[in-house]
């Protein structure tokens, strides 16, 4: 079973190096393979003004710390554009072992071959507007890559509503390798993310356990309510713990 779990944005290295360290400690305990996640550029956010992040620079740095100080620590970031996925490769290497492909940016061909050559790990989030069986070509762009997750996300179902389509889950654990379930960005409302569902995290992940999903996706957050961004569809930290009781009792 494989958990990847940290804050939407990096807003500090305090706060990520006391996700991360709780994370790993709790993964460790129940024999997960854990991958701390943040991101350095929410360059996809709704509102023009809404805060970023603290860019590649100074949280790629952060992350050379975190990774001296939590022994073992895998790392996920986002990238938006080629430029960023040559940035981390060729100036930052071993501080990142997975780069994401945001699901908006989930058809750019150019970004998933940049990314599938960098040597990483690539995780590519479907997008919400893709159905489960269309997937393949996306994997296909990124065939050069040494490994491939592929992440559900929740689908567009009318105006400011994701669901979960277990049917097309189910078809994309059997047919596709390393997927993924993103939990809480499937209980988030687009566009009126205030109005999103934390409650059903914990029950959406412990009925993709029970169908057979082993990779799960998280945010978390030790003060969701104050995050600078997805909080309302993020886990409080403390209830990690157990939610990875739950998902390994219903797996």
């Amino acid at each position: 079973m494989r958990i990847i779990a940290g804050p939407c944005q990096h807003e500090s290295l305090e706060m990520s190096m006391e996700i991360a360290s709780y994370c790993k400690m709790v993964c460790d305990e129940y024999g997960i393979d854990y991958y701390f996640k943040a991101s350095y550029d929410k360059a996809n956010r709704s509102k023009l003004y809404s805060p970023r992040g603290l860019g590649c620079l100074e949280t790629m740095n952060h992350f050379w710390v975190m990774k001296e100080q939590i022994p073992g620590l895998k790392t996920l970031t986002d990238v938006h554009d080629t430029y960023q996925v040559f940035d981390i490769a060729n100036r930052h290497g071993a501080c990142v072992d997975v780069l994401q492909i945001p699901a908006l940016l989930s058809r750019q061909t150019d970004l998933i071959v940049a990314a599938a050559r960098s040597g990483k790990i690539v995780n590519i989030k479907k997008g919400q507007f893709m159905s489960p069986y269309d997937c393949q070509d996306v994997l296909d762009k990124a065939k050069d890559a040494k490994e491939v997750w592929l992440t559900e996300r929740g689908t567009s179902f009318g105006y400011n509503r994701l669901v979960v389509d277990f049917v097309g889950l189910n078809y994309m654990i059997n047919n596709y390798p390393d997927v993924v379930f993103d939990v809480t960005h499937s209980v988030q409302n687009p566009a009126r993310v205030d109005s999103s569902d934390r409650s059903a995290i914990i029950p959406l992940a412990s009925a993709a356990a029970a169908m057979g999903v082993e990779n799960f996706f998280f945010e978390v957050h030790p003060d969701p309510d104050n995050a600078l961004s997805d909080g309302p569809n993020s886990l409080h930290l403390k209830d990690f713990k157990e939610l990875v009781k739950k998902i390994q009792k219903s797996a």
